[in-house]
């Protein structure tokens, strides 16, 4: 759906329940033949989500798509939170790190967000591992609230 991003009218038409799934599916089957790079497979997936008026979740799709790719490959997808951007070979190191510790090839997502201080915070599926700062002093917090 980042293709749509750029073209309001185009988004407004394909993902509106009033369109009509004739419309959407000519307009979809135009732009696949435009592009002329999308395997046929892609294309019937395309007509089919349109005709049906599921073109909103295309976005889901494709992520259930990449996560069970990465399944079958052996690989695994891991967000790496820190307060600031990582450099390049920071970023590899770290990625070498979590291989080794899950035995998996891992994807680095490296996200930045200032409010965790300083740390890290990695996730891999439904599995955290907080290491920031600000979970430290939360803790540090809730410890001396309890003994008060």
């Amino acid at each position: 759906m980042a293709l749509l991003d750029g073209h309001a009218t185009l988004r407004k038409c394909l993902l509106s329940p009033v369109v009509p799934p004739a419309t959407k599916r000519a307009v979809v089957a135009a732009l696949t033949e435009r592009s002329g790079e999308l395997s046929p497979i892609t294309v019937r997936l395309l007509a089919l989500l349109a005709e049906r008026n599921r073109l909103p979740l295309l976005p889901e799709l494709l992520e259930v798509y990449r996560e069970r790719l990465m399944a079958h490959r052996g690989q695994v997808r891991a967000q790496f939170t820190s307060s600031e951007p990582l450099r390049d070979e920071r970023g590899l190191d770290i990625a070498r790190q979590i291989e080794t510790a899950t035995g998996r090839n891992v994807t680095v997502e490296a996200r930045v967000n200032p409010s965790i201080i300083g740390g890290a915070i990695v996730q891999i599926g439904s599995t955290v591992w907080d290491g920031s700062i600000a979970r430290h002093l939360a803790r540090l917090r809730q410890r001396l609230l309890a003994d008060a």
